[in-house]
């Protein structure tokens, strides 16, 4: 009895792997019918090729082919362009995929053609990240006329112009926040090895509350250090990949893992509705001007009904999640430095004069005149290539005449680029001067816009001791450098209408945090071989290295 039975779930078994296989291969070997829009809103189908690539196996699709780049998928997506071109597709399960590896390919997908990829893959995971729906999320939604809006209502807050009032804000709250980093740092032992990213990811955290929310929260805040570390797990999970986002009826093997992830999104949501949201709401007064980014969420929720207060939760959450961003990215610079000690010098020296030997702190407006950090900035985020969020043909469309169904993911291999050497010379080296370029006109200028009169009065108001040393410091350009302006091929927050709208935060206060921490420490480590450090992600793990910071004299 049990051999007939096992004898029938086996022939079963078979069956389905046979139906799976010949469904798999008639969709690989198929053409690509596509609706082609024409004038006066005609339609015609028309029949494409689909792009080449590897045949799929049963069930799991070409997912074997990546097995062996666990820690650095998108390495492996360059090596298949050896033999399937800089555009082939891929079935990872019985998802349809099509990767693309060189920037003309990758700016028609997101510029030329950025409207019919504007989705984002539909993984369990990511709706379980958020709320059950990913549509709350900035990153992780499909595009839409909210998603529009919401972009809108962020757009001044999160990507300030330099004659702003809200860039005054920025670099005032960033400096603020960097004083009580540094009190925090010199309660631990002088160059012991320390866990500094819980303190990195705090500073980071209340700069990123305060200008959003103008609230900050103490180090010792226990809810505080609970948050942080649950974002940062969050930002981690993010930057992973998973068999079962392609599978998907692997989940139930995953039970923990996404009862861990469900715990630390609602946490999140719970800290942010009980410490911020519920005292603002109630304080609201839609008659005066916005005090920040919380100010202009709540008024759009009496304004708007398209808009709900879960929309007002989730936004905030996105944004102050950038913490985290900012964090990892410290913590990478902080570790690339205390491996490359003339790093850290060529910073000193900038740092230095631009503050005339500690007389201040270094302010927002400084990047313009510290080339060499924004290019170390620059740096760490070619070399860590951390990915492009995948997008997802929303309709069918054609990419250098390959059809392209709707529903197929687009994955945008910017590792390909940013370790290319046909762009890059020696692109295994890290080397912040491949930023930098020689100032032919021998001005001040360099790639950053600049308002001196903005940086005279930051000047005035900070000096330490009412000298005037310091005010020259927008007079001078070490070794007179310029950071570049344009680099096609480097586009670590992606182009078009879904670039990262947080980039300018991640850079402004990730460069206060580097540059004044160089001020102030040398950054060593104990045990180099600790520092591993992958390049396929700029997220670490939660647990990563520890660095020794002695005070500098």
């Amino acid at each position: 009895m049990l051999t007939s039975v096992f004898y029938v779930l086996f022939a079963i078994a078979i069956t389905i792997i046979l139906i799976s296989y010949v469904f798999l291969l008639l969709k690989c070997k198929q053409k690509a019918f596509v609706v082609i829009g024409l004038l006066y809103q005609e339609k015609k189908y028309q029949c494409f090729d689909q792009a080449p690539g590897p045949h799929p196996w049963p069930i799991i699709g070409n997912i074997n082919l990546l097995g062996r780049f666990q820690y650095n998928p998108f390495y492996g997506f360059g090596t298949l362009t050896k033999k399937y071109g800089d555009i082939y597709s891929l079935s990872l399960g019985h998802t349809r995929c099509i990767v693309v590896n060189n920037v003309d390919l990758i700016k028609e997908v997101l510029n030329k053609n950025g409207k019919y990829f504007g989705g984002r893959p539909d993984f369990f995971r990511y709706h379980k990240l958020f709320g059950g729906d990913r549509n709350n999320s900035l990153a992780l939604c499909d595009w839409s006329q909210l998603q529009q809006k919401r972009r809108n209502l962020a757009r001044r807050h999160c990507s300030p112009r330099e004659s702003s009032s809200y860039f005054s804000k920025m670099s005032e709250i960033g400096g603020l926040e960097v004083n009580q980093l540094l009190d925090q740092l010199t309660n631990i032992s002088s160059g012991y090895p320390c866990d500094v990213k819980p303190l990195i990811l705090a500073a980071s955290a209340n700069m990123f509350c305060q200008y959003m929310c103008s609230v900050r929260f103490n180090y010792s805040d226990k809810g505080f250090q609970k948050i942080i570390e649950y974002f940062d797990e969050i930002f981690w999970e993010i930057n992973q990949g998973y068999s079962f986002d392609y599978i998907p009826w692997l989940v139930p093997f995953y039970c923990n893992h996404i009862s861990r992830i469900v715990h630390w999104s609602a946490s999140i949501r719970k800290f942010i509705l009980e410490r911020i949201v519920n005292h603002r709401e109630s304080n609201i007064n839609i008659n005066e001007p916005d005090k920040d980014f919380t100010d202009a969420l709540l008024k759009s929720l009496k304004e708007d009904k398209n808009v709900s207060r879960n929309t007002i939760i989730f936004m905030l959450e996105d944004f102050i999640g950038g913490h985290s961003a900012v964090g990892n990215l410290v913590m990478l610079a902080l570790a690339y430095i205390a491996k490359n000690p003339t790093i850290a010098l060529h910073i000193r020296n900038e740092v230095d004069t631009v503050s005339a030997k500690g007389i201040r702190r270094i302010c927002l407006y400084d990047m313009n005149v510290m080339p060499y950090t924004m290019a170390s900035i620059s740096e760490v985020l070619r070399y860590s290539s951390s990915p492009i969020v995948p997008h997802v043909a929303m309709e069918d469309t054609v990419i250098k005449g390959f059809g392209v169904r709707k529903g197929t993911i687009v994955f945008i291999n910017n590792y390909v680029l940013n370790m290319s050497e046909s762009f890059w010379n020696h692109p295994e080296q890290f080397d912040p001067e491949r930023f930098l370029e020689n100032n032919f006109t021998n001005n001040k200028e360099s790639g950053l816009k600049c308002d001196d009169n903005k940086r005279t009065e930051f000047i005035r108001k900070n000096d330490n001791d009412g000298s005037t040393k310091s005010k020259k410091y927008g007079k001078q350009n070490l070794n007179n450098k310029l950071l570049k302006k344009s680099i096609p091929q480097f586009l670590p927050f992606s182009v078009g209408k879904r670039t990262c709208i947080g980039q300018s935060l991640v850079r402004g206060f990730g460069f206060l945090l580097l540059a004044n921490i160089i001020q102030n420490y040398n950054v060593n480590s104990a045990d180099f071989s600790k520092i591993k450090l992958e390049k396929s992600s700029i997220a670490l793990p939660k647990k990563c290295f520890k660095l020794s910071l002695r005070p500098r004299t």
